[in-house]
């Protein structure tokens, strides 16, 4: 439970407050933005629709640097030798159980897939358990060591699956977390986001954007049985998995100068809409954005 709630904060809210330069920041992370609306209510000056530059009086700012920098001390931790993971980032780490040092080298392309490789080295054999967090959305996790699949619904414990053997230098443990493309729901007492999904692939909750899909963002209707797909996009921002769907958007020229009509329903004209990771927002240019799509 507090696994998930650390890489849900880290992987989408974190990251989502620093340009992907590192040189600009958000006070506030909003899951919708229209920046004419920004401009002109009072009530949304902290709400901005871009990354602002270095502030006169910082503290936040530097507090998600020093964060991300200490990255480290929240990938692992040990407990009544077991050594939990709680995070997956390819990482290279000494540790120290029982007064012996073990290292544990960690290789992954986590968010984008969800194969992940650790290999225990250590001068002897020594019993102790490998605790691998199973993070809420992963369905039908695979767990191997040395190319053994182990049966995960017997080892887990709190939401970790713990791998209890003598381990001896050079033992490999392959974890496989599937990553389905999941429409997030909120609890029906958030009345703005009744009717409407969040899109989420592995840890990443995604976003659209105005440079992707053009102004409105709100005439967006993503239909309840329509696929998603979800592809590596090697020129998006540096590299990243990029959602695209068929949707629905409003056709806002077929409805006229009026405000209000009688017996008139909206019409609607296919369209194809792009979700990228939301924590990569506003990195190309100012526009619209939101988290939450209205499902139909």
């Amino acid at each position: 439970e507090y696994a998930d709630v650390m890489e849900r904060a880290l992987y989408n809210n974190v990251i989502a407050g620093m340009s992907l330069d590192g040189k600009r920041f958000f006070y506030v992370n909003p899951l919708e933005v229209d920046p004419e609306a920004c401009e002109k209510n009072g009530n949304m000056k902290h709400v901005k629709p871009e990354r602002q530059g270095w502030f006169a009086c910082a503290c936040c700012p530097p507090n998600v640097a020093r964060l991300i920098a200490s990255l480290g001390k929240y990938i692992y931790s040990i407990k009544n030798k077991t050594l939990y993971t709680h995070l997956y980032i390819g990482n290279n780490t000494e540790l120290e159980m029982d007064g012996e040092k073990i290292e544990i080298n960690q290789k992954t392309n986590y968010p984008w897939d969800g194969r992940v490789s650790i290999t225990v080295n250590m001068d002897k054999q020594k019993e102790f358990a490998i605790g691998l967090t199973i993070p809420g959305w992963c369905k039908g996790a695979i767990i191997s060591v040395n190319g053994e699949n182990i049966d995960i619904n017997k080892i887990i414990v709190d939401g970790y699956a713990i791998v209890n053997r003598l381990w001896k230098d050079g033992d490999e443990i392959q974890l496989l977390l599937p990553m389905d493309i999941l429409r997030m729901r909120a609890n029906p007492m958030v009345g703005a986001d009744i009717g409407k999904v969040a899109i989420q692939h592995g840890p990443l909750v995604y976003c659209l954007e105005q440079v992707d899909n053009g102004p409105n963002l709100q005439g967006i209707v993503l239909p309840k049985d329509v696929k998603l797909n979800v592809s590596y996009d090697e020129n998006m921002l540096g590299g990243m998995n990029v959602i695209t769907a068929p949707v629905k958007r409003v056709d806002r020229d077929s409805w006229g100068n009026e405000l209000y009509k009688a017996d008139n329903p909206v019409q609607y004209k296919d369209d194809t809409a792009t979700f990228i990771p939301y924590f990569a927002w506003t990195n190309r240019e100012v526009g619209e954005m939101t988290v939450w799509v209205r499902e139909g």
